[in-house]
């Protein structure tokens, strides 16, 4: 969400914040311009804008503000919009089921009055344990006639977590019409990418990045047709790439293997880019010609779990 949404709402709601400074609040929670921060460090960012949606009245504005005002700013008129709704619940405090439909009533405000198709994405997280994980694939498959059009696992590390327990989960998804996504690849090296592709099978790998590291793997994406979510910019200020050129040479081994990919922003707001912003760079810095970034759009308009038929 846009920094000044989020400082109103959490004054709004009451929420104790560490500054009274609204420009220190700006820097609290997004990537200063021209600096990087390690993946941990910007999943940290995420703290305070979760706490502060933290509610059902935050949730709903959340979801109307950022589909609305994507398409103000950017004319986007499709739009996957993910988050992990246990990470809005505050641990149990809230009914889970009130925060979904807060989110869902946020999607068709923004239906009715933009003509936009948008959906959401429910994400797993790493870190969690797989019971919680469990419950919001459950979740997503209950509201799949409400907005939500698939799932997804992401967050940071943790030792014990294997791709491959969550074979089930994602079959059932699959079978209930869902989209499936994973993160992998992006702060791990291709063996995640193989591991999620052998066991998990998804529609989509967010990132992905360094599967390009491996020819044989980037093969068999390309024979699945399993497309990637690139986000060229939070890779760099994320530092999972070591800049510009190597990210170009990752890209080029993709084309050559004729691996379907998508460019995207991850998180806009927290990293101050947009999507044209990302499309503008990719072909300044070389990532991708312009007849290269028309095939892009045209594979992510096919890979849309809300373009292809799925419920929104």
């Amino acid at each position: 969400m846009d920094p000044s949404d989020l400082w109103r709402i959490a004054h709004e709601q009451g929420i104790r914040l560490p500054t009274k400074d609204y420009w220190e609040f700006v820097e609290l929670i997004t990537v200063p311009r021209g600096k990087k921060k390690t993946f941990e460090e910007l999943l940290a960012l995420y703290e305070w804008t979760e706490l502060i949606q933290s509610s059902p009245i935050a949730v709903e504005e959340s979801v109307y503000s950022v589909v609305s005002g994507a398409y103000r700013r950017a004319n986007i008129t499709t739009l996957e919009l993910r988050y992990n709704p246990m990470k809005r619940n505050r641990g149990g405090e809230r009914d889970l089921d009130h925060i979904i439909m807060a989110s869902v009533r946020g999607l068709d405000r923004a239906h009715l009055e933009y003509p936009v198709k948008a959906g959401l994405i429910f994400c797993m997280d790493r870190t969690f344990p797989f019971a919680l994980n469990e419950i919001i694939a459950e979740k997503a498959i209950a509201y799949r006639h409400r907005g939500v059009v698939g799932i997804d696992i992401a967050g940071g590390k943790e030792p014990s977590f294997r791709y491959r327990d969550y074979a089930p989960i994602y079959k059932k998804a699959k079978r209930a019409g869902l989209g499936t996504t994973v993160h992998a690849g992006e702060d791990e090296g291709p063996e995640s990418v193989e591991e999620v592709l052998r066991y998990l099978e998804p529609d989509r790998i967010g990132h992905g990045v360094h599967a390009a590291e491996d020819a044989a793997l980037c093969k068999r994406l390309a024979e699945r047709g399993t497309l990637l979510e690139l986000c060229p910019s939070s890779n760099l200020h994320s530092n999972v790439v070591s800049g510009p050129d190597e990210l170009r040479e990752l890209m080029g081994v993709f084309r050559k293997h004729k691996v379907r990919f998508s460019l995207n922003t991850d998180g806009p707001e927290l990293i101050g880019t947009t999507l044209r912003d990302e499309l503008r760079a990719a072909v300044r810095s070389g990532f991708v010609t312009k007849d290269q970034l028309e095939q892009c759009g045209r594979w992510a308009l096919e890979a849309s779990f809300v373009r292809n038929g799925r419920p929104a």
